[in-house]
């Protein structure tokens, strides 16, 4: 050994890249934890808000002719499209009920619309990703796939749900929050609603609950692991669970855990584009996400109080579920024989999906407007 050399040095890079993980793994799971609660804040504060400046919005809604079931449904439906996404269109509805600017047949529409409008988000991230990404149809498959359950399952359930919340058959089942909850949420977030009361016009107060209800969604999607890397092993087990109960059970759960159908259903496209998800596995998620999307919007309702509130959301539910469950147990081979044979019809030449996107945006403008 040549007693001038320097040692070797330790390479300590092996030993260290453990912790050095765990640690990644701890800060990860702490900032998802704190994107959950505060988007859950975010939420109760929104609600606050938005119902502070619903007076204020009656003359608006009275411009624009939102009176009645047909105007409420088309409300929701277009709102729905514009911001992506139907939960908060649905909370404002339950707000808007509290407040006396519609009453329960108006709010069941508007939260019935955002349902329709919700799935739209999956058809415009299949064209992204074809227009963008892989040049690839299954994503645009995907999208209309999930707008056609939709469309076809939600249309009874209106009907159905309509009939529940006329004839009462839920009216004794009536959750609520403790009024401790209650109190505390009017002890937090009352300052800044006054705040904002006393600074801004009604009609500015509501859309600031609108704008802070956007972005309580968007924080709490930050909470959510990523498809991409973080869930590829969920993505490798896919394939196992492309069955008809499993795949309903994902919808439910994923949505959920997300708040949002429209983020549990966007999944579906990067899953679909990698072969993991083939179109007809993916209608009993779709009929489970869109049952679980209304836990998010009772929530709403039992935050800002009333039973009329609690009826709607509780009707959607249950007229949502019993829809689901007949196309599940009874009707599912020729729903689906039907249901993707029309979305290869309308896929299969540019003309059919360009006539395809205007119907599904004249009706609820027509509906608006009647």
């Amino acid at each position: 050994m040549n007693p001038g050399a320097r040692p070797a040095a330790r390479d300590e890079s092996r030993p260290a890249s453990a912790p050095r993980i765990v640690d990644r793994l701890r800060l990860r799971v702490l900032a998802r934890a704190g994107y959950a609660v505060v988007g859950l804040a975010l939420f109760a504060l929104a609600l606050e808000v938005a119902r502070a400046g619903a007076g204020s919005i009656a003359p608006l809604l009275a411009d624009i002719n939102v009176e009645g079931v047909a105007n409420g449904l088309g409300f929701g439906w277009l709102f729905a499209y514009v911001v992506l996404s139907g939960s908060p269109v649905a909370a404002i509805g339950v707000s808007l009920l509290s407040e006396g600017v519609f009453d329960a047949t108006e709010a069941f529409a508007v939260v019935a619309g955002s349902r329709l409008g919700a799935s739209f988000v999956v058809l415009a991230a299949g064209f992204l990703a074809f227009r963008f990404g892989r040049r690839s149809g299954d994503g645009i498959a995907i999208g209309i796939v999930a707008m056609l359950v939709t469309f076809t399952t939600q249309g009874p359930a209106i009907a159905l749900g309509f009939l529940a919340l006329h004839q009462g058959w839920l009216g004794g089942v009536e959750p609520s929050a403790p009024d401790a909850l209650l109190q505390g949420t009017e002890a937090a977030f009352g300052p800044v609603v006054d705040a904002l009361e006393a600074a801004l016009p009604g009609l500015l107060v509501f859309v600031v609950g609108a704008g802070v209800l956007l972005l309580a969604f968007a924080v709490f999607e930050r909470a959510l692991p990523r498809l991409e890397g973080e869930a590829e092993g969920i993505r490798r087990r896919l394939d196992i669970l492309n069955r008809r109960p499993l795949m309903f059970l994902m919808g439910v759960i994923l949505t959920l855990t997300t708040l949002s159908v429209a983020v549990s259903l966007t999944v579906l496209v990067p899953l679909a584009l990698r072969g993991y998800v083939r179109r007809e596995h993916i209608i009993p998620y779709v009929l489970g996400a869109n049952i679980a999307t209304f836990v998010d919007t009772l929530a709403a309702a039992v935050l800002v109080g009333g039973e009329a509130a609690i009826a709607v959301v509780l009707a959607q539910m249950a007229s949502t579920a019993a829809v689901a469950v007949v196309v599940l147990t009874l009707l599912y081979r020729p729903y689906r024989t039907a249901i993707l044979r029309s979305e290869r019809w309308i896929a299969a030449r540019p003309r059919r999906l360009t006539a395809f996107l205007g119907l599904i945006v004249a009706v609820p403008a027509v509906l608006l407007v009647v």
